[in-house]
């Protein structure tokens, strides 16, 4: 059963989070060629580092869908996303490699990295009950 936040936007918003990131996670190891290309050039094992932030990516969606584990599993997207900002920078300063898409939309990246880590740290904190609910349920 899902454990969702406590208010429905919140449950949608994390509902479409997790799902985001276990398909770009699954999209990873079915495409492996894209994210090698923006693997920058300066870091080792460029498919085995695409595999593996694709199985964190993975992980990292899965987990928002447990409650006791959304914590941890946000912190560790939001890691996750900064570990992998150097890609976006290394896209943006160099667009010739990226034909398909144009240097707007690689620069569009970096502040959409900034969006998902807000949206991240938005669906994965603790859920904040109203004052009064609290007390309510207190013996």
């Amino acid at each position: 059963m899902l454990d969702l936040p406590h208010t429905r936007a919140r449950s949608v918003a994390l509902l479409v989070l997790a799902l985001f990131f276990v398909l770009a996670g699954a999209n990873h190891f079915v495409n492996p060629g894209f994210y090698v290309a923006i693997v920058p050039p300066y870091l080792p094992a460029h498919l085995e580092l695409v595999y593996v932030s694709g199985f964190l990516e993975m992980l990292g969606g899965a987990s928002m869908l447990v409650g006791r584990a959304r914590r941890v599993g946000g912190l560790g997207l939001i890691l996750l996303l900064v570990a992998v900002f150097p890609a976006n920078v290394h896209m943006a300063l160099h667009p010739e490699l990226f034909p398909g898409l144009s240097a707007r939309a690689l620069y569009a990246r970096l502040p959409v990295q900034l969006l998902l880590i807000a949206w991240v740290y938005w669906v994965s904190r603790p859920g904040s009950r109203s004052a009064a609910s609290n007390v309510a349920q207190e013996p």
